[in-house]
């Protein structure tokens, strides 16, 4: 606590205070000073300023929070668990940092000079990294740039895709920095968190969303309750995305798919299930027919593999050498060079022409 917070803190004290177990008043009896422990009224300026001295984390902490307000505060004290801790043992927390996930960020909270609190951004799966084996950011605009591109170089145009790069870390970011780069990592999470706690996140259910598109996805409405859930288990799952699904078929149609486990909810179908929701509409306009194979039953196992591991994004994962994978790309190029045609394409017993395409 410091001179500025105390002379605040009396000025405050005339429309009261009510802050993590701090209760300051000042009436025409004087000042009261309540803290968890005791209660004292009638204090005179120099008797209120000795109680204040003597509980200078509770001073300092309401002087930080006094100055916040909206999703950012209540991110920022979640991040403290400041509904969990009490300000004593919050302060000893936070002298070697307070920790919290949010999708693939790892935000720590520490205490700064008179109980200000600095914070720090890096990759959940750095977390024990040395900070000097981390490339160090300055700019939050940077956290734009990291977004941009997965540890292949590849572009990722779902921010919350759990394909966020490594390597890096920002530091000394104050709580409106904060924010702002964890927004820049995850737009409007942190709004779209907040305004779920207070029961005010607005969930615009599919059959709405489908229902306003016009142009070339005109046709996503045409999808039926289970090829939406399809698209959610497909598309809105944890391995896919970082967010926590709200959204349904409509308001009294709830889809048979995970909602996933995310911090942050969704509150509506994005643009990269609209576009593939498009694409399986047209898809699914299309008449079933019946074709006949033969398959072993070790290929049509093998098949299923291939599916499931691209499905799965794990190709790359599956060694060279490993033939016994039914994905591995030797074992994939023998099925196809057994079992299908010069163009690649799989030849039906008894199919008539057009047939084996």
């Amino acid at each position: 606590m410091n001179d500025t917070q105390l002379r605040a803190l009396r000025e405050a004290a005339a429309d009261g205070i009510a802050c993590d177990g701090l209760h300051v008043e000042r009436t025409e009896d004087g000042y009261t000073f309540a803290t968890p422990e005791a209660t004292h009224e009638g204090l005179d300026e120099k008797a209120f300023d000795a109680l204040a001295e003597e509980n200078p984390w509770l001073v300092s902490n309401w002087y930080y929070w006094a100055d916040a307000n909206g999703a950012s505060r209540a991110y920022r004290r979640w991040i403290e668990r400041a509904d969990e801790l009490g300000v004593r043992e919050r302060y000893e927390e936070l002298v070697d940092g307070l920790s919290r996930e949010w999708g693939q960020l790892l935000v720590t909270a520490e205490l700064g000079e008179d109980g200000e609190r600095v914070y720090e951004l890096r990759h959940v799966d750095d977390a024990d990294m040395e900070p000097d084996a981390l490339a160090l950011h300055d700019d939050l605009l940077d956290a734009r740039e990291i977004t941009t591109l997965d540890e292949d170089g590849q572009y990722r145009p779902l921010k919350t895709a759990p394909t966020l790069r490594r390597g890096w870390r920002f530091v000394s970011l104050d709580g409106r920095d904060l924010t702002r780069t964890v927004e820049f990592f995850y737009p409007a999470t942190v709004a779209n968190w907040s305004r779920e706690r207070e029961g005010d996140l607005d969930v615009t259910h599919f059959r709405a969303t489908a229902e306003r598109q016009t142009g070339i996805y005109d046709v996503v409405d045409e999808l039926d309750a289970e090829g939406v859930g399809n698209i959610a288990r497909a598309c809105c799952v944890d391995s896919q995305c970082l967010k926590r699904r709200e959204w349904d078929e409509d308001d009294e149609t709830e889809l048979d798919a995970p909602r996933g486990d995310g911090a942050f909810p969704c509150r509506e179908p994005c643009s990269l299930v609209i576009a593939a929701a498009r694409q399986w509409a047209i898809l699914e306009n299309e008449d079933s027919r019946t074709y006949e194979f033969e398959l072993t039953p070790s290929e049509k196992a093998q098949l299923e593999e291939i599916v499931d591991a691209v499905a799965e994004d794990r190709t790359d994962e599956i060694r060279e050498a490993d033939v016994g994978d039914g994905a591995n790309r030797y074992r994939a190029r023998y099925l196809r060079a057994k079992r299908t045609d010069e163009d690649g394409r799989f030849e039906t017993v008894g199919s008539s022409a057009g047939d084996s395409q």
